[in-house]
């Protein structure tokens, strides 16, 4: 029975190996982030035996590089940079985890962790910060232009036409060269106002 409990996790390679964090950030004007902390855990009812490999050890110093976890356990990793210099900015350097059961030495699962050196955790702040705003604009912009459409070609064309109305002379002015059947009253204007009022108010609010 428990053999075959076992026997589907122990495939060479498919085992799966949870690790927190999935990525370390060094900053190199902040030394307390120049020294950080892998948790590795262990949910499987069986210990396994760690190792940390990295693309770039002359830059790292890791604390118990090799080791083991007890079932259902974690076991923390400690990973020190010693090599803080500007020509290391922006590189991204590789950690493998790799497990395998204490009986044996074949890998049974690893596990790829990205570390970086950023300059400033102030800097890196204030870019994320930034682009978070220019995200924030253009989604505010996108929508309003999207689901706020502007006035409707009926609603231009009514205020169009108050405006004229209002130009228009008013009944009893004799010295205007409009034709008598375009002068309006003034109740016709006050009407004509009103609507264009209404037609004023109603494009502010979109």
């Amino acid at each position: 029975m428990h053999q075959q409990k076992r026997q589907p996790e122990l495939v060479e390679g498919n085992l799966p190996v949870f690790v927190f964090p999935t990525e370390l950030i060094f900053y190199a004007d902040d030394q307390s982030t120049h020294k950080q902390v892998l948790t590795l855990y262990n949910p499987y009812e069986f210990a396994l035996k760690f190792k940390v490999l990295c693309t770039t050890p002359n830059k790292y110093v890791v604390v118990d590089a090799a080791g083991a976890v007890k079932p259902q356990c974690c076991v923390d990793i400690v990973i020190r940079h010693r090599d803080v210099r500007s020509c290391h900015y922006g590189v991204i350097d590789k950690f493998r985890l790799q497990v395998c059961e204490q009986s044996q030495r074949k890998a049974l699962g690893r596990k790829e962790v990205v570390a970086t050196l950023l300059p400033s955790a102030k800097e890196q702040q204030k870019e994320e910060e930034e682009k978070r705003i220019k995200e924030h604009l253009t989604e505010s912009l996108f929508f309003e232009q999207s689901f706020q459409p502007g006035p409707s070609l009926l609603t231009v064309f009514l205020g169009v036409v108050c405006i004229a109305a209002l130009m228009l002379p008013t009944l009893g002015d004799v010295e205007s060269l409009v034709p008598l059947y375009l002068h309006l009253s003034v109740n016709q204007k006050l009407v004509a106002a009103y609507i264009l009022g209404l037609i004023t108010m109603a494009i502010l609010r979109t």
